[in-house]
């Protein structure tokens, strides 16, 4: 069974920074895209950030310029270093990866639980 378990997230000024973690495990053969979303109240679910198995990311216009999307491979972890934050960054986020399960041929779309980001201004 594949787990994602998000840390990191919080309650800050605007024009503060957080740093967000998504540590994947379980039986994994491997992982491909790895990725951040959020969803704000009455919002639908959207993109942050995406990052390749390569290490290409991809941003939402939204956050170019103020978020980093990283990740560590070898402890099969994702991150989201946000600055600049501003009121509208406000939202669950929600970390994504597309994981091969151990004895399974297809990647699969797993989420963590969500984390609350509140910027206040």
């Amino acid at each position: 069974q594949v787990q994602l378990v998000e840390s990191g997230g919080g309650l800050v000024q605007a024009g503060g920074s957080l740093r967000l973690s998504c540590a994947v495990s379980g039986s994994i053969i491997s992982i491909n895209a790895m990725g951040w979303y959020r969803q704000a109240p009455g919002k639908q679910r959207e993109l942050v950030a995406v990052i390749t198995s390569g290490g290409s990311p991809n941003y939402a216009d939204s956050v170019k310029g103020r978020f980093t999307i990283s990740r560590d491979n070898a402890k099969n972890t994702v991150y989201l270093q946000m600055n600049s934050l501003k009121p509208e960054d406000t939202a669950v986020y929600y970390c994504s990866a597309d994981v091969m399960p151990y004895r399974n041929n297809y990647y699969y779309k797993n989420w963590g639980q969500g984390t609350q980001i509140t910027v206040s201004s």
